[in-house]
């Protein structure tokens, strides 16, 4: 594969051959256009993530691409004759360098403040080596040695001094009995002198101590307050290129209206706006009179918090979402493909749409895709959901509430109430564990056990989320019962049954119950090539609270 032209062919990321199914968006890049308040949408779809590999697979092939890590994107574009192409980007810069040929440039305006840059950079790094310096002051190290023994002595001293004085208690109370008059108190007089040079032993190694170490710990101190001082300017320096850069940035939408940063957000934005693929990509084709058809962006190299090599991520809420209403404005908007439904029946479902499989005047059941959440999320850019997607269908979709929820990930049958009243019984049903639920999963291994009841206490750690581990202090009971149906190669296929509800509950009791993780389930450490997380709710029983009869819904595993 050669990746050296700037705008490709699809033919240098993927087979062409191949079938691909283009027209089911796992994502949308979504904004309001400005003028019209009109909601504009950018889909990531099937394609796209297909042509996002094919560059992660190049990617692979040269060391340069690993020594950082950092956000690629794709972005599928259409020409003015109609030829469909792909254009490529990277986040800030790639390997210290903002230009590198057959990648889209930067967004124009970073010329017009370079020298400006330079020198603040040059400052902001003499002021980082300056902190390195003082963080780093032998001085530091010395107090912590003298410190640490001045303590070990003053404890020494204690423990001698505290001996000594239980001594001094038993024989005061001998004196006491033994002894009258005169003596007795000539005897007394010998142990409250040696109290009292316990003291001035114990008071002479403290000012011994407070000689030695404060003056380390007033110039420890100073470098402290230059340390402060320092960050403020730091802080001050950057804040203010930071301005110049948003002022002098020059962004294009699709009606051909060009805004600086500083014009779009004169509130202010984030260090880095700008200079992220999907703000690189969207204004090059505007400039370049192409038209976006979609868009995936992905995380490559070293692992850097919760992003993971090879994992697809959606706008950051910070500094690409509050500009995408102004990039996308000027195409034509593509509207969430809705769920294909059938009135009081079953339709087959498809792995990639999401069909509704069954509904009546109480509720709805989905088969829902892996990729789509299950309700929307916080941010403007995790709207896309198979209840938002349920409620611009249907006449009474403001009405509608998820009794239970999928991971995004995972695909199959969620149910959702059609007003309170299903809702609270079938809610009552879940929390009482009296819906049977049937999971089918394919692990990246060989299982030891074919069958059997897996029981482990999960804990989300509120600093690591959505990370579910075993903890045996803090953790919540968790039971699934596990049958292994087929092995295929390396892999096992698996169904399971979860008895309890937890999050993560069956990648946690794969991953840690039989220490063979699911295929293509990466936050738990699988490594093996996959294109999604192979679970999949399969069967979901419940009793129906308004036709008192017993629904059993099935629907067919894509994998």
């Amino acid at each position: 594969m050669m990746y050296f032209s700037l705008i490709s062919p699809i033919a240098d990321f993927i087979d062409c051959k191949i079938a691909v199914n283009s027209l089911s968006p796992n994502y949308y890049y979504q904004g309001y256009c400005p003028q019209t308040g009109e909601l504009l949408n950018l889909p990531r779809t099937a394609l796209i993530e297909e042509i996002a590999r094919g560059l992660m697979k190049y990617l692979a092939t040269d060391e340069r691409f690993a020594s950082e890590g950092k956000m690629y994107g794709v972005l599928l574009v259409e020409l003015p004759n109609g030829e469909q192409q792909v254009i490529k980007a990277f986040s800030g810069l790639l390997n210290a360098q903002s230009v590198v040929d057959g990648w889209v440039p930067p967004i124009p305006g970073r010329d017009a403040v370079a020298l400006t840059e330079a020198e603040t950079l040059a400052k902001l790094d003499a002021i980082k080596q300056e902190i390195i310096t003082l963080q780093q002051l032998p001085e530091r190290q010395h107090y912590e040695i003298l410190s640490g023994e001045f303590e070990q002595k003053l404890q020494v001293i204690s423990d001698r001094h505290r001996d000594c004085r239980h001594q001094r208690q038993a024989k005061r109370q001998q004196l006491c009995e033994t002894l009258t008059g005169e003596v007795l108190t000539l005897a007394l007089s010998e142990l409250d002198a040696a109290s009292r040079r316990d003291g001035i032993e114990r008071r002479q190694l403290k000012r011994q101590r407070d000689a030695v170490l404060q003056p380390l710990q007033q110039l420890i101190a100073a470098a402290d307050a230059r340390i402060r001082e320092l960050k403020q300017q730091r802080k001050a320096l950057s804040r203010q290129l930071q301005a110049q850069m948003h002022a002098a940035y020059s962004l294009m939408n699709f009606f051909g209206q060009s805004l600086t940063l500083q014009q779009l957000l004169p509130d202010g934005l984030p260090t880095g706006t700008g200079d992220c693929c999907a703000p690189k990509l969207l204004h090059y084709a505007a400039t370049h009179h192409l038209r976006p058809l979609a868009m995936a962006e992905f995380w490559w190299g070293q692992s850097s918090g919760d992003k993971i090599q090879g994992e697809f991520y959606e706008a950051c809420a910070e500094r690409c979402q509050p500009l995408m209403g102004f990039l996308l404005s000027g195409i034509r908007p593509n509207p969430p493909a809705p769920f294909p439904t059938r009135e009081g029946g079953v339709v087959s479902p498809s792995p990639t749409k999401g069909e509704v499989i069954y509904q009546d005047e109480w509720l709805i059941a989905v088969n829902k895709p892996a990729g789509l959440l299950s309700v929307p999320g916080r941010y403007q850019d995790t709207q896309d959901s198979v209840l938002s997607r349920l409620r611009n269908l249907l006449t009474d979709g403001m009405n509608l509430i998820p009794v239970h929820r999928l991971d995004q990930e995972t695909s199959g049958i969620l149910l959702i109430a059609r007003d309170r009243n299903t809702h609270y019984h079938l809610s009552q049903q879940f929390q009482q564990r009296q819906v049977q639920k049937v999971y089918d999963a394919i692990l990246a291994g060989a299982v030891n056990k074919n069958q059997g009841v897996i029981e482990l206490p999960l804990w989300g750690n509120p600093q690591n989320r959505p990370y579910q581990q075993v903890n045996w202090q803090y953790g919540k009971p968790s039971v699934t019962q596990f049958q292994v149906i087929a092995k295929e190669d390396e892999y096992t296929r698996v169904e399971f049954i979860p008895l309890t509800g937890r999050t993560h509950q069956l990648r946690v009791h794969a991953a840690v119950g039989l220490g063979v993780v699911i295929l293509g389930d990466r936050l738990y450490g699988c490594t093996a090539e996959s294109s999604r997380l192979h679970l999949h709710a399969r069967e979901l029983t419940f009793y129906h609270p308004q036709l008192g009869k017993t629904i059993r819904l099935q629907t067919k595993t894509p994998f």
